[in-house]
């Protein structure tokens, strides 16, 4: 039974986007995996509080991710 594991910042993604991700990711193992797994196939989104997420040594907001996005 896979458990994938994505952590995102808090505020950057729509419940539909989440939706979409759990679909695909979902989709994406069963491919692996094969049919019978899609069943047991878990996806477990963590949202990061803004600014309890660094890159290169700097915090990272919502707002930079949104940013880098276009959005």
């Amino acid at each position: 039974m896979p458990l994938v594991n994505i952590d995102v910042i808090e505020g950057v993604f729509t419940a539909q986007q989440k939706q979409d991700m759990i679909r695909n990711v979902t989709d994406t193992m069963v491919a692996i995996e094969g049919e019978n797994l899609r069943g047991v196939t878990w996806v477990k989104i963590n949202e990061v509080k803004t600014g309890d997420w660094g890159i290169g040594g700097k915090m990272l907001s919502s707002g930079d991710v949104k940013a880098m996005a276009g959005r």
